[in-house]
Formats: structure tokens, C-alpha cells, sequence
């Protein structure tokens, strides 16, 4: 039988694929790469390289060269090319406290080929099965096909609006009909005497911006507050990813008010939460005239109306009064807090005059994890309207009285540097409106690049367990490599702990950690309540319910008590890494390498055809049955196995 050469355009059509790649900085889906079989030839190694390159990415896993024999004649005669996960990790060779991640996990996924002397190769043995999942739309990550985009920025669509739009229509989309004014607002709109300052070509440049990704996505949001000679006063826009973000992480948000300092000229608010990779997310901005209340208030009301009437459970702010009150009003069951470290800056600031501020100075920072009133008799400060107030409103920024709420492990001394500000190195003193919408996009497309690189390390790679224990792997195959890594770090902290029973009947137990601060070591004492029954347990240093992480307290007295695995209440699906996210499937205007996610294109086709039939049923009674009949049958249906 004549033996047959194949090229790379005859197995897949897709021998332009470098050159397209480079100009659309993603594959063409429309082919399907077969297979490799035993007894293919190509007519060199990079050519059978790229094609199990391509396979690889098709089918959603990584390529690498994986062994070579020369012939004795020194010339290459054998060649393997493997899964990136071939072989085994040397986790010897790691810091057994401080473990980085790995990759191999010894998958015999390859195909072995011999080379002739001609160059050509041939297949002779093959394994197709891994012993991991695979995913396609994380294979852009790999390094194998990373070398293909690197360098590749993807540009703006500038795509010409077509159909204008009036100024009064656009005003209109995304309407928030339900946002109504309480009667009591401070002042009225058309009363505050303030608009926001547009140079040439800001207002066309944002409101082309809205229209152009309105037309991405009808679930991007945007709200205008007008007064009444038509001048704008403040603007609020969300995409529709940051919208679909907020379902899951919108429990804890930051409001950024960075850029209303009067070092920038840009007027800028921002809405920050916290992804399943402790990473900052972008939940809404807002541009605003002016920072009185009014302007908070419909600021708040605009946000929570974009939000489906869904508050946060919790959110930092700067000190303001103004922020203050509109959040009693918009959010009066949210728990507030300010941010410390702006706190602090300022107290300490007022107290510079004073003739022992260095002494106030260190005092102050060991009194807000405990009491400000010895600092205030110690140094005779009663006086100090700044401290009483200060004093009055403790709840809002002493560390002591915020362990009880959840706030997604956002810093209490400190905003955590990658959450403040979002846009940092985007904006300065002198970006004007229509430069930062020109960066807008940029900065997003990063953050969202950023995720999905972490999402790719979660499922590429992972990070050894340090001990035998096993409430660590449980940990360990659940979390992020993050959130992981921050268990980890408490249970090696167990190690400082000593466990002594205070009342065994109760479950109470003291747990003294020693602490080293600098040369000097101390001894903390800790409560920890434990619940037998339900295997449940509370420490009094709050860790878990302030950043959803157990702490060292905790699973010291867990182990003491012999509970191998920790009840689910503790692992939170929030820091999950084996859960689908809604927001992926979101198409987004700044984001163009959405065509690469299979799922998100099966999404976007299932909504279109979801609102097709919506539009249909519901003309009558029976219309609507009907369809709701079909949807019931196939939700009954879709646990059952799919038959062949």
C-alpha cells in the first residue's frame, strides 16, 4: 500500500492559522482537527508539531516536546510530543511551608513518532486519553500557544454607530423608573448649582461609548441625572459583565472615591468587589458634579436600581458624611465601614502640632485593635473634638467591631493595594473625560485577561498539600490556588498554637498563639466554642466570618477534637475554583477574544433563541403554557443520562 504524506492543510484546512492568528489573536473554530492515528507522516517535525499543537488546542489541553533519541549517527531518529502534564513534579524540590504551584500529574497522553532520513516522520503509537480534564477555552493560556498571540493587543471595535440617536433617547436607556427621590433629600437637583465641566468633545466621546456598547450588549447600564436647563450633573454606567459579576460577588463592595480628590480632574466614582481569586473587580462608575448628599443619594439608589434592588451586605467607604448618610438611607441594612488607614492619616495629621506626637503616634496604632480612651486620658487629649467623634463612631473603623460581617478579606488597616484605586497608572492629575474613555476599555480587558490567566493556573496547576492532614486536600481540591494558599498559611500557623479545654461540657476551649513581633515574642489567648454535635466552630478572633477563611484558632481545636474533614458551611463556593461563573459567559465589547469560549457562544445563541420564543408565548395563555410545559419537561429531564 502507497504510503501517504499529510500535510497540515489536509488533516484540518487550517494551514494559514499562524498568519490569522496573528491579525485576530484567536483560532478559526469552524474546522475540526481530527485525531492523530498511527501511521500519519508529515513532511517534517514542525509540521507534526503544529499539528498536535492545534489538536491540543482544539481538544483543550497544552503540547511540549517530551523526549528525543538520536540515531548513532548523531541524527534525530525518535520523537514524543506529550501533554504539558507528562511526567512527575519534583514538589522535593519546593518549600515544604510555602509550596509554588505544579503542573505534572504523569498523563500518558501522547504520540510517539520515528524521523527518516529525508526529514519526514511518522506516527507509529499513539495515546489519546488524559488522566485530567481538558478545556478549550482555557487552552489560549498554555505556553505552547501563547508564543502565537504574544505581542497581539487587541484594538477597540471603532464599528460606526449606525441610526443616531437623539440626546433625549440616550438619555433614556437602561431607564431606572423604579429610583425615586425620597421627600426629605437634602437638595433638590435642579437647586445644587453644579454640573459636571465637559471639554470639547467629552460629551459626544461617552455618549458614543454607551451607544457602541449598548449595541455589544443590551444589559449594559447607564443612568444621566439632568437638572432642569438640561446640563448634565452626574453620570452611572455598568456593563453587562460587572452585572452578572455582582450576583456573585456582590456581597462586599469597596466605593472608591480616589479621583473626586481635588488633585484630578476627572470626577471619578468607582463600585469595587472581589473575585473568587481575591482579584478586584468592577461593579459600576460613576462620574458626579459635586459631593453632597443628594448627589450620594441618587448616586446609591441608581446603582442599587442597576443591581436588580440587590444591596451589598457590606461596603468601605471613605470618612464622609455625606456618603454616610445617603448609605443609611439607599442601604440602611448594610453593614458600613471606613477605611482605616484614611482614618488614621487624617487623626494623625490633626494631631501633628501636639508636643508628644510621635508618642501619640505609636500609641494610636496599638489602641485601635484595643481602646481609644487610655491614649485619650494618657495624653491628656479629652478635649479633642476629632477624637470624640472619632470615638462615637467606632463602629465604623476599629478593627474589634467589624469581625462580625463579611468583607470578602478586603484589609481592614489598609485597602488592599489592588483595590484602590481600580484605574491606578490609567488616570493622573491631568486625564480628561475623553482620554479615559480611550483607557477604559484597556484597563478592563486587563483585569478580565488577569482572571481568566488565574482560572488557567487553578486548572493547570496545583499547589501540594505540606501535611498529611486531611482537611487540607479537602481545601486543597476546592479553592483557588489563592484562597488555598491563605488556608495554608493557618494551617501551618497551627503550629504557634496550644490547645487547653476551659470547659469540655461546653465545648470551650483556649487556644494561646505566639505571636513574634520583630526580637519580641508574646502569647494571645483566643476563645474557640465548640459544637460537637454539628462539628461547627466560632473563634473569637473572627477570621472566618470576616474573610471566609478558618483560621489557625480554630482548626487547632478542630483537630484536637479528631474531625478529619471540616463541614461544607466552611468551604464557601465563593473561593471555589470548580464552579461555572455566569459572568464568563457575558459578551462584552472590550473583551473580543469571547469567540474563543465555546460555552459563552452556546449561551449567547440559547439567550437569542430564549427571547424569540419569550417574545411568541407570551401573546396568549396557551402560548405561554405551552412553552412553560416544554421548559418543565426539560428541566425534569436533564438530570437523566443522554441516551447513545
Amino acid at each position: 500500500m502507497q504510503e501517504v504524506v499529510i500535510s497540515f492543510k489536509d488533516i484540518s484546512g487550517k494551514v494559514a492559522l499562524n498568519e490569522n492568528e496573528t491579525e485576530n489573536g484567536s483560532d478559526c473554530h469552524d474546522e475540526v482537527i481530527k485525531a492523530p492515528e498511527t501511521g500519519m507522516v508529515f513532511d517534517s517535525l514542525d509540521s507534526l508539531y503544529e499539528y498536535y499543537r492545534q489538536y491540543g488546542r482544539q481538544e483543550g489541553f497544552g503540547v511540549k516536546k517530551k523526549t528525543s533519541r538520536p540515531s548513532p549517527c548523531g541524527k534525530l531518529k525518535f520523537m514524543s510530543l506529550s501533554c504539558n502534564r507528562a511526567g512527575k513534579s519534583m514538589s522535593h524540590k519546593q518549600n515544604y511551608l510555602t509550596p509554588n504551584p505544579l503542573t505534572r500529574i504523569e498523563c500518558k497522553a501522547r504520540v510517539n513518532a520515528t524521523m527518516f532520513e529525508d526529514g519526514k516522520c511518522k506516527i507509529n503509537s499513539v495515546a489519546l486519553n488524559h488522566n485530567h480534564e481538558l478545556s478549550p477555552s482555557k487552552s489560549q493560556f498554555y505556553s505552547c500557544n501563547r508564543e502565537k498571540v504574544i505581542g497581539v493587543r487587541r484594538k477597540l471595535n471603532d464599528e460606526t454607530v449606525i441610526g443616531a440617536r437623539n440626546t433625549h433617547q440616550s438619555l433614556e436607556v437602561g431607564g431606572c423608573d423604579d429610583v425615586k427621590l425620597l421627600e426629605n433629600d437634602c437638595v433638590s437637583y435642579s437647586e445644587k448649582g453644579s454640573w459636571l465641566q465637559f471639554r470639547a468633545g467629552d460629551a459626544k466621546a461617552i455618549q458614543d461609548y454607551f451607544v457602541r456598547m449598548q449595541i455589544k450588549n443590551s444589559n449594559f447600564f447607564y443612568m444621566v441625572d439632568m437638572d432642569d436647563d438640561a446640563r448634565i450633573n452626574n453620570v452611572f454606567w455598568a456593563d453587562a459583565r460587572s452585572r452578572a459579576m455582582y450576583e456573585e460577588f456582590g456581597d462586599a463592595v469597596t466605593f472608591d472615591t480616589t479621583y473626586l480628590s481635588n488633585k484630578y480632574e476627572l470626577p471619578l466614582t468607582s463600585f469595587i468587589g472581589m473575585n473568587h481569586h481575591g482579584q478586584p473587580i468592577l461593579l459600576g462608575c460613576a462620574l458626579l458634579s459635586n459631593d453632597d448628599p443628594a448627589t450620594f443619594l441618587w448616586l446609591f439608589k441608581t446603582w442599587l436600581a442597576c443591581m436588580s434592588g440587590r444591596a451589598p451586605t457590606a461596603i468601605i467607604t471613605d470618612e464622609h458624611k455625606s456618603m454616610a448618610k445617603a448609605i443609611d438611607v439607599v442601604f440602611p441594612n448594610t453593614r458600613h465601614r471606613w477605611c482605616l488607614s484614611q482614618v488614621m492619616k487624617k487623626l494623625l495629621d490633626s494631631l501633628k502640632g501636639h508636643k508628644t506626637y510621635d508618642h501619640i503616634k505609636a500609641a494610636m496604632q496599638d489602641a485601635i485593635y484595643d481602646s481609644l480612651t487610655k491614649v485619650v486620658k494618657d495624653f491628656n487629649l479629652c478635649d479633642n473634638s476629632r477624637l470624640s467623634s472619632l470615638y462615637d463612631e467606632r463602629s465604623r473603623w476599629v478593627p474589634a467591631f467589624l469581625k462580625d460581617a463579611f468583607w470578602a478579606g478586603m484589609s481592614t488597616a489598609q485597602r488592599d493595594e489592588s483595590l484602590s484605586p481600580f484605574f491606578n497608572g490609567r488616570v493622573n492629575s491631568k486625564t480628561t473625560l475623553k482620554q479615559f474613555i480611550e483607557e477604559y476599555d484597556k484597563a478592563l480587558r486587563n483585569k478580565v485577561e488577569k482572571e481568566h490567566l488565574a482560572d488557567f493556573q487553578c486548572f493547570s496547576t496545583w499547589i501540594p498539600c505540606v501535611t498529611l492532614f486531611e482537611v487540607e486536600k479537602q481545601f486543597q481540591v476546592a479553592y483557588t490556588n489563592t484562597k488555598f494558599k491563605e488556608f495554608q498559611k493557618e494551617l501551618t500557623g497551627k503550629l504557634y498554637c496550644e490547645v487547653s479545654c476551659v470547659d469540655e461540657k461546653d465545648g470551650r476551649f483556649d487556644v494561646a498563639e505566639v505571636v513574634f513581633v520583630g526580637e519580641k515574642r508574646k502569647q494571645i489567648h483566643f476563645s474557640v466554642q465548640f459544637n460537637a454535635e454539628n462539628r461547627e466552630v466560632q473563634c473569637t478572633c473572627g477570621l472566618f466570618e470576616f474573610k471566609g477563611i478558618l483560621c489557625k484558632h480554630s482548626i487547632s481545636v478542630l483537630m484536637k477534637m479528631e474531625i478529619i474533614n471540616v463541614p461544607e458551611k466552611y468551604i464557601l463556593p465563593r473561593w471555589r475554583k470548580d464552579l461555572k461563573r455566569c459572568h464568563t459567559r457575558v459578551k462584552v465589547g472590550y473583551y473580543d477574544d469571547w469567540t474563543s469560549n465555546l460555552e459563552a457562544q452556546r449561551y449567547e445563541k440559547l439567550r437569542k433563541k430564549f427571547d424569540e420564543a419569550a417574545d411568541w408565548a407570551v401573546s396568549s395563555d396557551d402560548k405561554l403554557m405551552m412553552l412553560w410545559n416544554c421548559l418543565d419537561e426539560f428541566q425534569m429531564s436533564k438530570a437523566k443520562p443522554l441516551e447513545g
